[in-house]
């Protein structure tokens, strides 16, 4: 496995993906990974919070990786060297799996291997990712996407939960879980779980802003879009067009993500039933709930409990 550095580095993808591959653990009994830190550049890499990294050799060692790791990149609109897409390109043809963490995402584009492809980044970078490579179908609201042998994930964070399918992937379920109770964390935070992207605040300065806020306070009332127009003194058309100026998506999507969200909260945080947790966001049942859960997440809300919940999950 290679493990990419660069001047500029990001600090904690670039750990992320040490903690997970590099760490020797003789106690799992498979042929663990065997890791190289490969510079893209000569000269001295510095990484964030003043950090200076040595790497183990160049891009020349891409020839012979199986399993090709970049962590971040220096900036969505920074150039990636054409010896560094060239090596890429070609390790992907020789069968190198490649993963990405949250920018790092814009070093892959830059070589075209996810051109017509499914990909994803943080929630701040996919308009930016999208409007820069209209070839690849962005995926805004998922933790990581699986293209096989191009894997790409969402926030840092993410970088953890696709790192952790990789090795599902590669080892099975009980290394994958052995790993992830080292690390501390839920083995089974799947890629289609919704990033956790902010609501209100990002329309804080627009006239919607109020709105939004209500409506996040009030998921049990009725939030159609008649419903919000009149509170907004608009005609539904009117007001589905600057809802979806503000925020970037419809206002039922919206309505149901927050709800999603909320239901998340209440699942991970108290011990209310299903039912009642589906009333109290506004789903009007469980089965609604479960749906949406489904759709969103790839996760049932039981399962999702089980996974999440602080303390011991409760029998539903």
């Amino acid at each position: 496995m290679a493990i990419l550095a660069y001047d500029g580095l990001c600090t904690f993808e670039f750990g992320v993906a040490v903690e997970l591959f590099s760490l020797p653990r003789p106690e799992l009994q498979v042929p663990w990974y065997v890791t190289d830190v490969v510079g893209i550049e000569s000269g001295p890499l510095r990484a964030a919070g003043g950090i200076s990294v040595l790497v183990d050799g160049g891009i020349d060692l891409l020839d012979t990786s199986d399993v090709i790791v970049i962590p971040g990149w220096r900036g969505t609109h920074a150039p990636v060297p054409s010896a560094v897409s060239a090596a890429l390109r070609s390790a992907h043809s020789r069968g190198a799996t490649i993963l990405t963490i949250c920018s790092g995402v814009f070093l892959l584009a830059a070589t075209g291997l996810l051109d017509g492809l499914e990909a994803t980044t943080h929630w701040r970078y996919v308009e930016t990712l999208a409007e820069m490579y209209p070839e690849i179908t962005v995926r805004p609201d998922v933790l990581w996407v699986d293209n096989g042998r191009l894997l790409t994930s969402a926030g840092s964070a993410a970088g953890i939960d696709c790192g952790i399918h990789l090795i599902r992937r590669d080892f099975g379920p009980e290394t994958a879980n052995s790993v992830a109770r080292r690390l501390v964390m839920a083995p089974q935070r799947e890629g289609g779980q919704a990033q956790f992207i902010p609501g209100p605040a990002e329309t804080a300065d627009t006239p919607l802003a109020e709105l939004l806020q209500w409506a996040v306070g009030n998921l049990e009332a009725d939030l159609s879009v008649a419903a919000l127009a009149a509170r907004a003194h608009m005609s539904n058309r009117t007001f589905a067009r600057r809802f979806a100026e503000q925020t970037g998506t419809t206002p039922h999507r919206w309505v149901t993500h927050q709800r999603v969200l909320a239901a998340q909260h209440l699942l991970e945080t108290t011990d209310l039933n299903v039912e009642e947790v589906a009333r109290r966001c506004g789903f009007g049942g469980a089965v609604t709930m479960r749906h949406h859960f489904r759709s969103r997440l790839g996760i049932t809300p039981t399962a999702y409990r089980h996974n999440f919940s602080i303390g011991e999950p409760v029998a539903i």
